[in-house]
């Protein structure tokens, strides 16, 4: 039997933040991992993701042809498809191609602007749809409507880990606020590079990111209900993580630093099968 697949990735959430967060939701999923992302800004990282590829462990002593190998491989166990190899994913690289050719259904509900469906990713999707607000996990739960005896691919990104880590119908008064796209479009004047966060202000946003990543495992049993009495894979990871102000820096994107790279990693069995 093929199994539903869902793919949660917390947008911008580092790994020690989510360590540091109380998840007894996730962690019924499977032990939290630290790995790393491909990249360092949401939408190439979501690229990734949509070739089939994960965070990876970054072994020591190995091909790096075998590592993407046995990534693709894990597929199998993931689907329920037998004998994947990266082959099967060749010549297009797209996870959503191949879990069509396999009968799977594919919908994407996304919470980052820069995700939208206009996008070159709204590749092999059924359904690609942009929420109209950004930290709003329960409403996209509220869409999600498994299909019997329809094996279907949800990849899920919730915004309410990225900047300026609000969950629905809360507000973080101690943020300091940044015009435009969530900070993305922020315009200064000529000469103007605006003003540093103190060190308290970057506390208060690495813990109300903290808050935000327990509020989304909150929200998780509503939608693991919603798949009881199926089979179903689940994977939470980010895409990548955030810098609250160590060696000098804010946020992610065109920054490197281990913390940008170091992102939260679980997977297995629906929990209750």
């Amino acid at each position: 039997m093929l199994k539903n697949i869902i793919l949660i990735i917390m947008d911008s959430a580092r790994y020690d933040v989510v360590a540091a967060a109380k998840t007894p939701n996730m962690d019924r999923i499977g032990t939290l991992e630290s790995r790393w992302s491909y990249n360092s800004w949401t939408f190439p990282a979501h690229h990734v993701f949509l070739m089939g590829l994960m965070p990876h462990k970054s072994p020591a002593n190995v091909h790096a042809s075998n590592v993407y190998r046995q990534e693709y491989a894990q597929w199998q166990t993931r689907t329920g498809i037998e004998k994947i190899d990266f082959s099967d994913f060749t010549p297009q690289l797209s996870l959503p191609l191949f879990l069509q050719k396999h009968g799977y259904r594919n919908e994407a509900l996304v919470s980052m602007p820069v995700l939208n469906p206009a996008t070159n990713l709204n590749q092999y999707f059924h359904r690609y749809e942009l929420m109209e607000k950004h930290n709003d996990f329960p409403g996209m739960i509220d869409l999600i409507l498994p299909i019997p005896d329809q094996p279907t691919f949800y990849f899920l990104n919730l915004g309410e880990s990225h900047y300026p880590y609000t969950i629905r119908g809360a507000e973080q008064s101690n943020i300091p606020h940044l015009h435009g796209v969530h900070g993305t479009l922020k315009h200064f004047r000529e000469g103007e590079t605006g003003e540093w966060f103190s060190d308290s202000q970057f506390a208060e946003m690495k813990l109300a990111q903290q808050r935000a990543v327990e509020e989304i495992d909150l929200c998780l049993p509503k939608l693991f209900h919603k798949f009881a009495g199926t089979s179903a894979h689940v994977i939470i990871t980010a895409d990548h993580g955030e810098l609250f102000g160590e060696a000098g820096y804010f946020g992610h994107g065109p920054i490197q630093h281990p913390k940008v790279f170091e992102v939260p990693f679980t997977e297995g069995q629906l929990p209750g099968e």
